[in-house]
């Protein structure tokens, strides 16, 4: 029962996983800005974060990964990859409207 993380955790977890996905895109969207639209980039990166710290945290504390766990890590993977898309645009936006006064 020590395994299983409580929501403070999971809250924590995601707002780390999207900092990291906002952070990696910026700079991966610089070498493919013609190629591949950035949106498919976000979901790509959330996803292998997002696997990757679900996997490594099973890994850890040694628990057995079953179908719905790694169903609900790709779920999870979505809403990092959704809150990475438009809440960097909506902190932007802010951040603009705070320098010119509004």
């Amino acid at each position: 029962m020590d395994a299983i993380p409580n929501l403070s955790t999971i809250l924590s977890a995601i707002g780390i996983l999207v900092i990291l996905t906002n952070l990696i895109v910026q700079v991966v969207k610089k070498a493919t800005w013609d190629k591949v639209p950035t949106n498919i980039v976000v979901v790509i990166v959330s996803m292998v974060l997002t696997l990757g710290a679900f996997f490594g945290y099973c890994q850890v504390n040694a628990i057995t990964v079953t179908w719905y766990m790694v169903f609900a890590a790709v779920v999870l993977g979505m809403l990092v990859s959704y809150a990475a898309m438009f809440g960097f645009d909506k902190l932007t936006q802010a951040i603009g409207q705070l320098g010119k006064g509004q």
